[in-house]
């Protein structure tokens, strides 16, 4: 595992983060010292899936990045007819993500597609996991991809959604930035490296509150909407049509 130390210099001009070959070699490592609870995260992710997939259906992973998800998803299912679509529109993020199914002699349950995940046909599928991606697109365009999900799910189906969140009181916004921001420090990431990271970040991941997360995914007809996993402002739904 390579460490992050995309930020660790001066950057005179702060580019807006993306998932090149730069950040897909620091990757793993970036994500552990930056998401809290991310790897109780992905554990659990697994069981879920397992709980909802059924046979002869679909499971998807969009933005899948290196596969975490839907690796877990394959360790917990591996005694049934396991199809899951790992889907990210970077190319250097799955080149790693297929010699992490190769390792982990997985290429039979999960293929890898290069594509935008807001042109991807959802069909028949039982699980659909979300995990850091939403965040992502541009707000306008979050409510077409769920009504996409929703509408190629089989009923009892679960959307598995992970996003860091804002908070609409500045009292408790300005508590768990600073809380998150202690986390990475922890991690032994300088001021510099979150300045700058933050920076490369503030136009490319746009947060939302919890409700509106949870009022989107009700109005496009979710019924069952729930947080099971929170950490700090990073917090996961799970959404069952």
């Amino acid at each position: 595992m390579n460490k992050d130390e995309i930020y660790k210099h001066p950057i005179k001009n702060i580019e807006d983060f993306t998932f090149d070959q730069t950040v897909s070699e620091a990757f793993d490592d970036m994500v552990d010292r930056s998401v809290p609870g991310y790897r109780t995260l992905i554990a659990n992710i697994g069981p879920i899936a397992s709980h909802f997939y059924r046979d002869e259906t679909h499971c998807y992973d969009l933005g899948c990045s290196h596969g975490a998800a839907a690796l877990s998803v394959f360790q917990q299912c591996k005694n049934k007819s396991l199809q899951i679509h790992a889907i990210d529109n970077s190319p250097a993020m799955i080149e790693k993500c297929e010699a992490l199914i190769n390792q982990a002699r997985a290429s039979d349950n999960i293929k890898t597609y290069i594509a935008d995940i807001c042109d991807v046909p959802i069909t028949n599928a039982s699980v659909v996991i979300l995990n850091l991606t939403l965040q992502f697109l541009p707000i306008n365009m979050r409510e077409k991809l769920l009504t996409n999900i929703y509408n190629g799910m089989i009923d009892g189906g679960a959307c598995i959604l992970t996003e860091k969140i804002i908070f609409q009181n500045d009292k408790y916004e300005n508590l768990y930035q600073d809380l998150h921001t202690k986390f990475k420090s922890a991690n032994h990431y300088s001021e510099l490296e979150i300045s700058q990271k933050r920076k490369a970040l503030e136009n490319v991941l746009i947060r939302e509150t919890l409700d509106a997360h949870q009022q989107r995914l009700k109005s496009i007809g979710f019924t069952h909407i729930s947080v099971w996993f929170q950490c700090i402002n990073f917090i996961s739904i799970l959404a069952i049509k």
